[in-house]
């Protein structure tokens, strides 16, 4: 069965040229003559490289502004542009009445708005018409705390499908995650963390499971990620053997989870690598640091 995830200049000092002409028994007339045409010649000279100097700064200039510009274009569009991937997945654990079930993903929104109410990103989720919605952490930005956004897509997501959440790193070093938690639950989001839930359909199920980030047992990213909470509710959580999809923040763990009797696992957290590199891929991601394995996409 098939589950279908969106997703140097040079001058001449008159000392110089003095002594050179001192050493010539010629009349002063001629001595003053010859300094005049040897300095008007070198003038001459000078005024032809500061045009060409004043050209070629022009010229740097001028490109560097119209760099300047594209990056900046660049930057607003790839903060502003909604992109949505598709991809089907498929495994013969999944029950045949889940067949073309539909999933959609929103992570690291970090206090993002699109368009008023997140009217934008709304539509274009609407369009899918997604079976579920499945949000994977840092919905708000511990930096800047603004939790209208988040709250304002939750709102809008409910009406579209039952949707379903797990905590970030942001979250956990927000030290407003109980607000954030009960003002989901207000709007009717199912809290994920270190727990789970059956998904129905007809006489089927499958099971979705959540894990709590685990930097809400650290204090910066210099303490790094500790994992035993995360391996006691894994062993905890996935001890049958019907399908399941994880919802976890952290990819970098992806090789964990799939120790744990996962099918399926949503995560974010690395942002698509920060920058693409073509043919290379992402740049840096937190916790796996420059040229990261998992940054985007799909992984098997």
């Amino acid at each position: 069965m098939i589950i279908k995830v969106v997703l140097i200049y040079v001058y001449f000092k008159n000392k110089v040229i003095i002594n050179i002409l001192k050493n010539y028994t010629i009349h002063v007339k001629q001595i003053n003559i010859w300094h005049n045409e040897f300095i008007k010649n070198h003038l001459d000279i000078w005024s032809v490289i500061m045009k060409k100097n004043f050209k070629t700064r022009k010229l740097k200039a001028i490109r560097l502004f119209i760099l300047a510009i594209f990056l900046c274009c660049f930057f607003i569009w790839g903060n502003n542009d909604i992109m949505v991937s598709k991809f089907d997945y498929s495994n013969e654990k999944i029950p045949e009445s889940f067949n073309g079930f539909k999933i959609v993903q929103i992570s690291d929104l970090h206090n993002k708005g699109f368009g008023s109410n997140q009217k934008n990103l709304l539509s274009n989720i609407e369009v899918l018409s997604p079976d579920i919605i499945v949000i994977t952490g840092d919905i708000i930005d511990r930096r800047k705390f603004d939790l209208k956004p988040a709250i304002d897509f939750a709102k809008g997501a409910v009406k579209i499908a039952p949707t379903y959440y797990v905590s970030g790193n942001h979250e956990a070093w927000s030290g407003k995650y109980e607000d954030i938690k009960k003002a989901l639950k207000n709007e009717n989001v199912y809290i994920m963390d270190d727990s789970s839930d059956y998904i129905y359909r007809e006489m089927d199920t499958i099971e979705i499971l959540g894990l709590k980030d685990p930097d809400f047992f650290t204090y910066n990213y210099i303490d790094g990620t500790k994992v035993d909470n995360l391996k006691f509710q894994l062993e905890k959580l996935s001890k049958n053997d019907d399908f399941k999809i994880l919802l976890s923040h952290r990819p970098e763990l992806f090789m964990l989870y799939a120790e744990n009797n996962i099918n399926l696992i949503f995560s974010g957290h690395a942002h698509g690598g920060q920058f693409r590199i073509p043919f290379l891929g992402g740049l840096v991601s937190p916790d796996q640091g420059f040229f990261p394995q998992y940054t985007c996409g799909r992984y098997n």
